[in-house]
């Protein structure tokens, strides 16, 4: 078993925080409620019925019974909200159907109702955000044109953006004293040159290297499907806003599988693109080089959630379009091809290269099912379906180990839990057990260059490797499970064991949501493997959404999306 206490070399002891960690959240709280519009307050009464009081049983938070019974919530409101895809919503920005106050209105109350119930957001700033729909439905009234492709459309981002003027904290406590943010992030500057409405920020793990939501200062967000469930991380409250339609599509980042693993834990459409296709500089997480870019690493990347394909390809299309190579010096200076669009059709047939399971992390009952499924339906349809081989060169338990070392080596500058003096969530104390077993590609006791050519040659062997298998197999795409499981108990996720491998080789992949758990088809549980692979609980995890990744080679995130419109609708239809 590789070794957990495995650690990077020396963290320079950091600044100590004026004020204990607990009266800094004090604070912060208190702002939070102020922050709040006062007619937008759910009443003890309504907090008491649909919040639940424990989060040991599996609870459904209904939303239409909750916007019905909040007195603030108009029934044109919830249509807007309910109702709409994002597509669907600019498209009726753009032929003048609905105003940008009407659109942000309604999403800035239905994501101040889902911040009271599930506890999914940080910052919000709706009165910034109402006073630029304005802006965008005077200069729509003076031109008949929109501002961009987003013209009117609220979108969540993850707390890890900077936006100026607002707090950035990435579930550390002491960066509550670090202040605001001196400006925006360039992503949050292309969306709203793209005519975007930004309205809030959502909540993350503390130190965002966990697959599931909780820190100090802002509580755990729940998954509104089953509040017993997690809601997946690091970007769990973009895909818990997204699935109580408080945000008709988000932004959150992707390290080892938190864009995908949150879109499957609440039945969502999640794409992780190439590393800086989409920028990603000015996050907090970089200035304070909690992300060391300094030295060789995997790189964290950008990546919508949202409720459909077609909204996904809104967003990549749209920002892409933006050139981000001229807001971001790294990012690439790759335009977004549309030629895959005139290759699709009814008659277009894949071939697909199918991933096994594999034994160090054997599938849920519920995931095996959807997964064969869904191969079956693809078969059906026509698709050929190449059955891969097992491979020492591609096993995925070889590109666990070296993504792991990855993780974990290398200088930090500063041990941010350490200023505040905060103790570690329960899902951050056990988030480096590791799933997988064998040697690590070198020793962790070598000098960094060393560790770093180490790295490097392994990663560059492995990632050559799939090339190989794409190439030998002339495959359009690769279609795996998008976990192992579906969404579990809280703080029980473990090791992102099918994520991971894809942010190694750094190949765009996006989740699907497909089947769901039933306790009548997969009845027999199982107990955790161990803290890396959680247990089967049948009655518990009951309903929950399942879904399948579609992989694509680097920078072919186009081909990712194409193929991946085409399987929607087979699995779909």
């Amino acid at each position: 078993m590789v070794s957990a206490t495995a650690t990077t070399s020396s963290i320079a002891q950091p600044w100590r925080t004026k004020s204990s960690w607990e009266e800094l959240v004090k604070q912060k709280i208190l702002s939070l409620q102020d922050d709040l519009p006062a007619a937008w307050r759910l009443s003890v009464e309504l907090l008491e019925r649909y919040r639940p009081s424990s989060l040991d049983h599996s609870y459904i938070i209904d939303a239409g019974k909750v916007l019905h019974d909040a007195p603030f919530f108009s029934d044109h409101e919830f249509n807007i909200t309910e109702h709409n895809t994002a597509t669907q919503l600019v498209g009726k920005l753009a032929r003048g159907e609905l105003t940008a106050v009407e659109v942000t209105t309604a999403f800035c109350k239905r994501a101040a109702i889902a911040g009271q119930l599930l506890s999914c957001l940080t910052e919000t700033f709706y009165s910034k955000a109402l006073d630029r729909a304005k802006t965008l439905d005077e200069h729509f009234k003076q031109t008949g044109k929109t501002l961009g492709p987003l013209h009117g459309l609220p979108i969540s981002i993850k707390d890890s953006f900077d936006v100026g003027g607002i707090t950035t904290t990435c579930g550390f406590v002491a960066l509550l004293e670090v202040g605001q943010a001196k400006k925006n992030a360039p992503l949050v500057d292309m969306l709203l040159d793209l005519g975007a409405v930004l309205y809030v920020k959502t909540n993350v793990p503390q130190t965002m290297m966990t697959a599931d939501s909780e820190n100090h200062i802002y509580g755990r967000a729940l998954n509104p499907l089953n509040t017993a469930l997690t809601a997946g991380g690091s970007s769990g409250s973009e895909s818990s806003l997204v699935a109580f339609k408080g945000a008709p599509l988000g932004v959150g980042t992707d390290i080892a599988g938190s864009v995908r693993v949150p879109a499957l834990c609440c039945g969502l459409y999640g794409f992780r693109s190439t590393a800086d296709r989409l920028p990603l500089f000015g996050q907090e997480s970089i200035r304070t080089e909690f992300v060391y870019r300094g030295i060789p690493k995997i790189q964290a990347c950008a990546g919508p959630i949202a409720h459909t394909m077609e909204d996904l390809e809104l967003f990549m299309a749209s920002v892409i379009g933006q050139q981000p190579w001229n807001y971001d010096s790294l990012s690439f200076a790759v335009p977004w091809h549309t030629s895959f669009e005139a290759k699709t059709d009814t008659n277009t047939k894949l071939r697909i290269g199918v991933l096994p399971e594999h034994p160090e992390a054997p599938l849920h009952p519920p995931v095996r099912r959807a997964y064969h499924e869904a191969i079956a339906r693809l078969q059906k349809a026509g698709h050929e379906m190449i059955h891969l081989p097992e491979d020492p060169a591609t096993d995925i338990n070889l590109a666990n180990r070296i993504a792991y070392q990855y993780y974990f080596y290398g200088p930090k500058k500063a041990d941010l839990l350490a200023a505040s003096g905060e103790p570690m969530v329960k899902s951050v104390v056990g988030h480096i057990n590791p799933l997988f077993t064998g040697d690590l590609p070198v020793s962790m006791e070598a000098d960094l260059t060393t560790q770093m050519e180490g790295l490097w040659s392994s990663r560059a062997k492995y990632t050559d490797a799939w090339r190989k298998v794409w190439v030998d197999n002339k495959l359009d795409i690769v279609l795996c499970p998008g976990a192992h499981c579906t969404a579990v108990a809280h703080d029980t996720w473990g090791w992102p064991f099918y994520t991971a491998i894809w942010n190694l080789t750094d190949f765009p992949s996006l989740v699907i949501p497909f089947g769901r758990v039933s306790k009548e088809l997969d009845p027999d549980g199982f107990p955790a493997k161990s803290h890396s692979q959680p247990g089967y609980d049948p009655e518990l995890i009951d309903g929950a959404p399942c879904g399948v990744q579609i992989v694509a080679p680097k920078f072919q995130d186009e081909a990712c999306l194409w193929a991946g419109k085409i399987i929607d609708r087979v699995l779909h239809q």
